[in-house]
C-alpha cells in the first residue's frame, strides 16, 4: 500500500516536473472545453435532451446566485466564473474516483527507499495536491479583490481595510485585512484535506476488504466531491457579494 501526500512526478519538461495531479488538471480542462464545444455549438431554439438538462441546471444555478447577489444582472455577470470553478473541481474529484484510473500508471523509485519501486497512477485527483488548491485559492481571492475594486471603486474598497476615522474602525479594518489573507489558507486546506483524506480512506478500505465493502465508501466520496466543489464555489460567490457592497 503506497500513500503519498505529495503528487508523484510522471515526467519532466526541462526543469519543469509534470505530476499526475497536473496531468489530471490538464485532462479535466481539455474535457470540459471539448464537451462545451461539442454539445453547445449548435443550440436549438426549442431545447431537448442534453440541452434541456443543461438549460435547467443553468437556470437553477443562476437563481441560486441571484438570491445571494440580490439581482439577476449581477448573477449572470459572475455566473461563468463561479460555474467554471464548480465544474472544474467537480470533474476533477469525480474522475479521480473512477476505479480504472488507479490501475493505469507506471512503476517508479520510492522517495523513502530509492532501492524499491512503487506503483504511481498516471492520473490523480487534482484537488489532492496542495499546489492545485492553493493556486485555485489565489485565483479566487485575487478575483474577489479585482471585482470589489471594479464594483465600488478603489478608494471605497480600500477603505474597508485601511481607515483612520476612529481607533475602532482602524482595528476592524486590520482584522478585515487579516481575514482576506486567511481565505487563502481556509480555501486551499479545506478542499485539499477533504479530497486527500477521501483518497486515503478508499485505499485503506480497498486493501483491507477489496470486495463489495468499498462501494458505499466510493458513493460517499462522490457525494463529498460534489459538496466540496459546491462549498468552494459558493464561498467564492458569497465573498464576491460582500466585496461588491460598500462598507457602512
Amino acid at each position: 500500500m503506497h500513500i503519498s501526500i505529495a503528487a508523484e512526478k510522471i515526467f519532466s519538461i526541462g526543469n519543469f516536473s509534470v505530476t499526475n495531479t497536473l496531468l489530471m488538471a490538464w485532462f479535466v480542462a481539455g474535457l470540459l472545453i471539448a464537451s462545451s464545444v461539442i454539445f453547445l455549438r449548435r443550440p436549438a431554439l426549442v431545447p431537448a435532451g442534453f440541452q434541456n438538462l443543461f438549460e435547467y441546471a443553468t437556470e437553477s444555478f443562476v437563481g441560486l446566485m441571484q438570491g445571494v447577489l440580490g439581482g439577476r444582472e449581477r448573477a449572470e455577470r459572475f455566473f461563468p466564473f463561479i460555474v467554471t470553478i464548480f465544474l472544474f473541481i467537480l470533474a476533477s474529484n469525480w474522475i479521480g474516483l473512477l476505479p480504472v484510473l488507479g490501475t493505469v500508471g507506471l512503476f517508479a523509485p520510492s522517495h523513502a527507499d530509492p532501492s524499491k519501486t512503487v506503483f504511481v497512477p498516471l492520473l490523480r485527483s487534482a484537488a489532492s495536491d496542495l499546489n492545485f488548491t492553493l493556486a485555485l485559492s489565489i485565483i479566487s481571492v485575487v478575483a474577489i479583490q479585482i471585482i470589489g475594486v471594479a464594483s465600488i471603486g478603489f478608494f471605497k474598497y480600500a477603505g474597508k481595510f485601511i481607515t483612520f476615522k476612529s481607533p475602532l474602525d482602524f482595528f476592524v479594518g486590520i482584522l478585515e485585512l487579516i481575514s482576506e489573507s486567511a481565505k487563502l489558507v481556509s480555501f486551499s486546506f479545506r478542499l485539499f484535506g477533504n479530497i486527500f483524506a477521501g483518497e486515503v480512506l478508499l485505499i485503506i478500505v480497498g486493501v483491507l476488504v477489496p470486495f463489495a465493502v468499498p462501494v458505499p465508501f466510493i458513493a460517499l466520496e462522490f457525494f463529498s466531491g460534489f459538496v466540496q466543489a459546491l462549498v468552494f464555489s459558493l464561498l467564492t460567490l458569497m465573498f464576491i457579494a460582500i466585496a461588491t457592497v460598500e462598507h457602512h
